[in-house]
């Protein structure tokens, strides 16, 4: 099969330029810069003239919920979310019943990922307090890294003794990934909250519960224990000003410490809870506006290296409460990419800046093989994003598995025109090919 691309303006490794993009069967055959089309024979041609062409974005942070978890969503129907948003490759988190914790778990997982995943998949691996001696078994090509929960809201994972965390720390050859929250100061923060609210706080009290202290006093944890051990550190959902200063800026190498921030305090605010309430709501908290500046101040300056989602769907009635009762997490895979060309619309970031972030940042941190960029003889994960085209949304349009969305009713200036996924024409402007399967992503 011969696609031929035509007439793009591609953004690629810091450049934006008209061009053509060839794709023989999974790969990407050819990139010819400028206005003159390439002579040859096509089975297609997709006119991409004023559109913009990227590579398809690598979301290093989902929860599918499969297995266990299925009433809330599925690997099929995320995948689909995924694909419509212009994300060709995902990371999924251990947290699903049974935990991701024990290599059959991890097996199992990709079994059921070969049968059903639209778009390309990898999983993480969850550190407990004691299944450390595994680390030396999982196969470095094909996982991305440890997951390490240091805070509260994932149950029997949660890992905080110090002596448990320094293992991992010394053990893991693969880069960490973590939450930080610090437990005992939630705990203490959530007694008060239920003196002063009554059993169930508005989730307004959120943020004071999830505060800002619990978050720093864990990402500097875990930041000395990485220092102390040399480990590869990625800290996700970043949410303070006062984490920041933990992380350096951006260089042309991949620090050994990095931070991830996620759609949801990107876009949100305090401000927030009283308008969308529990939909909002999330581990760590959405937090106040000095806090949202200075994360997108952060995008620029390279002390975050990543944008992921944290995509985590509950049914509706499970976020039904307040702080103590409804669910934390909310989906966002779908509507990510879009979402963050608002802030290109903004002048908050460039879309050179943006495609780093979401696409060649994650390939190149945990060393994905052939994805994240536009380059001859990778494989053709591809976007096609269509600027200047206002479209709001509305719950017929949602994918996941959940049915709903926090950002319902939001007027985009972007849409997501088409996406490849290994060379396959998955998303044809509105049109899904449900027989197509993506691959298991590989690694260094």
């Amino acid at each position: 099969m011969r696609i031929l691309i035509s007439d793009a303006t591609i953004v690629n490794e810091n450049r934006s330029f008209r061009g053509y993009v060839i794709i023989e069967d999974d790969l990407i055959a050819d990139i010819i810069e400028g206005t003159e089309a390439p002579h040859g024979s096509f089975d297609k041609t997709v006119n991409a003239m004023g559109c913009f062409l990227l590579p398809g974005v690598i979301d290093d942070h989902v929860h599918f919920r499969e297995p266990g978890l299925t009433h809330k969503a599925d690997i099929e129907s995320e995948s689909r979310a995924a694909a419509y948003g212009g994300v060709t490759s995902y990371f999924d988190m251990p947290n699903t019943q049974p935990q991701t914790t024990t290599l059959e778990a991890l097996d199992a997982k990709r079994a059921t990922a070969r049968e059903n995943s639209h778009v390309n998949y990898s999983f993480f691996f969850g550190a407990t307090n004691d299944n450390t001696g595994l680390f030396t078994q999982l196969d470095p090509h094909r996982t991305p890294g440890i997951k390490l929960f240091m805070g509260s809201s994932t149950g029997n994972m949660l890992v905080d003794r110090l002596d448990a965390l320094d293992n991992i720390f010394r053990s893991a050859r693969l880069p960490i990934m973590v939450h930080c929250e610090d437990t005992a100061m939630i705990n203490a923060n959530m007694a008060k909250a239920k003196a002063l609210y009554g059993d169930d706080p508005d989730v307004v009290h959120h943020p004071e519960i999830r505060s800002e202290e619990a978050c720093y006093a864990s990402t500097s944890l875990a930041v000395s224990l990485a220092k102390k051990h040399g480990a590869r550190l990625h800290v996700a959902h970043l949410t303070t000003a006062k984490e920041l200063s933990l992380f350096d800026g951006w260089t042309d190498d991949m620090p050994r410490i990095t931070a991830e921030a996620v759609i949801a305090h990107i876009f949100f605010t305090d401000k927030d809870y009283k308008r969308l309430g529990t939909k909002i709501k999330c581990n760590p908290a959405v937090k106040g506006i000095a806090d949202r500046t200075a994360l997108r101040e952060a995008l620029s300056d390279g002390r975050i290296t990543v944008i992921g989602t944290d995509h985590a769907p509950h049914r509706l009635e499970e976020k039904q409460g307040g702080c103590s009762k409804a669910a934390s997490g909310m989906p966002m895979i779908q509507f990510s990419l879009v979402a963050m060309l608002e802030l290109v619309d903004k002048g908050v970031i460039g879309i050179e800046r943006l495609v780093e972030l979401m696409c060649h940042n994650p390939a190149r941190l945990f060393e994905v093989r052939q994805r994240g960029y536009i380059r001859k003889g990778y494989k053709a994960d591809l976007v096609i994003v269509e600027p200047n085209h206002k479209w709001t949304l509305t719950e017929g349009m949602i994918q996941s598995k959940c049915g709903w969305s926090p950002m319902t009713g939001t007027t985009f200036g972007w849409r997501v025109l088409h996406t490849f996924c290994n060379g396959c024409h998955l998303l044809d402007n509105g049109t899904f090919d449900e027989s197509f399967r993506g691959e298991e992503i590989l690694f260094r």
